[in-house]
């Protein structure tokens, strides 16, 4: 595979690529369909599963530079990318979309970020929605001093990164009918839908609602490579009420899923993603004879 993660340190190195394991689940077998789960959160204990395919190639592209991003309180991206930096010696700086968030104790999440020598600048809501206005951007840069940074957008989904994780699709050519992986940016189905065999479809379940990852996909992909790749598309029954919302029903559904598999299921993108899968094999989505991979994209924190 050509990678960016030649001009990183031992530090950073993954472990690809990332097994494919079989879940012997009597839901999917009763209906004659096999379910894969492909370990992306196995590839590197502190930059799990996509969030390492997405941000090693905007690391290299870095250059040593301060890496300013943007995410939520709870943003798995902003808790990866300080490990990182971290890792690398890198400063970085999270811009996070809430100013009254400034006036709390911080989350356990935040504070993972505090303690890996992330800066954290809370915005609020409306300045955050416009952060890829040039000028808004070029402000925010400003304000936390460090105006000549390597910006790496929400999610870390930007074109490095597609290209990043169009080797996920690679590792996946011929192993399923169907790939599936939660999104919240797009990025990594955009990467992963391209990797793929022609026969095969990738599915993104959303893990927020609005209805614009298709068309954010697309953008992506037509960034990234010019133009459409694969076959693939987007779900957004499943989000559970949007961003880190875990309702009671959607965590017992995880936990029986940990009971039945022993694995760990990280809430906010996994366990709406295995939901999504349960619910579609009961509507007849994949028929008697095919495969399913679900990506798992990281674990549970803390």
């Amino acid at each position: 595979m050509t990678s960016p993660d030649a001009s990183l340190p031992d530090t950073l190195r993954p472990r690809l690529p990332s097994p494919l394991r079989e879940a012997h689940d009597v839901r999917f077998a009763r209906r004659g369909v096999r379910l894969l789960l492909k370990r992306d959160d196995l590839i590197h204990p502190e930059l799990v599963g996509n969030k390492w395919r997405k941000l090693a190639p905007n690391l290299a592209a870095a250059g040593g530079r301060t890496v300013v991003t943007f995410g939520g309180a709870y943003s798995n991206h902003l808790r990866a990318t300080a490990a990182a930096g971290r890792l690398l010696g890198l400063a970085t700086v999270g811009v996070v979309r809430g100013q009254e968030l400034a006036r709390r104790p911080l989350n356990p999440s935040l504070a993972r970020c505090v303690a890996d020598g992330m800066r954290l600048r809370f915005v609020d809501r409306a300045t955050y929605r416009r952060k890829a206005e040039p000028a808004v951007l070029a402000d925010l840069l400003r304000a936390a001093d460090v105006e000549h940074a390597y910006v790496v957008p929400e999610g870390g989904s930007n074109p490095a990164a597609v290209r990043g994780a169009r080797a996920l699709g690679g590792e996946l050519r011929g192993a399923a009918d169907v790939a599936a992986v939660a999104c919240g940016t797009g990025g990594t189905l955009a990467g992963l839908a391209a990797g793929l065999a022609p026969a095969q479809r990738a599915l993104g379940v959303a893990v927020l609602g609005g209805g614009f990852l298709t068309a954010d996909v697309r953008e992506l992909q037509r960034a990234a490579f010019g133009g459409p790749r694969g076959r693939w598309r987007v779900e957004d029954r499943f989000h559970h009420g949007g961003y880190a919302r875990v309702p009671p029903v959607l965590d017992a559904f995880a936990r029986d899923f940990e009971d039945r598999h022993g694995l760990p299921v990280e809430r906010l993108y996994v366990a709406k993603l295995l939901w999504g899968l349960v619910a579609l094999l009961d509507e007849g989505a994949f028929p008697a004879g095919s495969t399913v991979a679900a990506v798992v994209t990281g674990r549970p924190f803390p």
